[in-house]
């Protein structure tokens, strides 16, 4: 195994659309556990019956999370709950985020963290980090263009 990892250099997160296992680990109180992966486009939370992920406890319609064309995984909060990007200066009270593998919001009682396999994740490209936050780290190809690949789903 070491001898296959040894060859590897990571170069960039741009995988095909919607590669890596995107997913959402939900617990409440180290009791509660289970995985929501994310495979529609548009995915509500919250504890009305027509959400796509329901939680008790939830406002009726507590979060939204879209893949969108650029292939994120972007978070909207329309109930109370804590998330990594907390901006005060949110217009209109918007609570906006494009999730990055472990990024966690909360609705009530449950803790929700986004995971995605690192070389699908669009975060830093090469690996992360070289020598720490103040390291210049190269640039990586430009996103690929994912609605002219007909890679995008039109349903969901």
């Amino acid at each position: 195994m070491a001898e296959q990892l040894r060859g590897y250099a990571p170069t960039t997160t741009h995988a095909e659309w919607g590669a890596g296992d995107p997913h959402l680990l939900i617990s409440r109180h180290d009791e509660d556990r289970s995985v929501h992966h994310l495979t529609d486009l548009t995915v509500t939370i919250g504890s009305d019956a027509g959400c796509g992920l329901r939680l008790e406890g939830a406002a009726p319609l507590h979060a939204t999370i879209v893949h969108d064309e650029r292939d994120e995984f972007v978070l909207t909060m329309h109930a109370p709950g804590m998330m990594n990007a907390n901006d005060p200066d949110a217009k209109d009270g918007e609570r906006v985020e494009t999730l990055r593998t472990g990024a966690r919001f909360t609705i009530g009682e449950w803790m929700l963290v986004f995971s995605r396999d690192e070389y699908a994740d669009h975060g830093r490209p090469y690996g992360g980090r070289e020598g720490g936050e103040g390291t210049h780290q190269h640039r990586q190809n430009e996103r690929p263009d994912y609605p002219s690949t007909g890679a995008i789903p039109t349903h969901g």
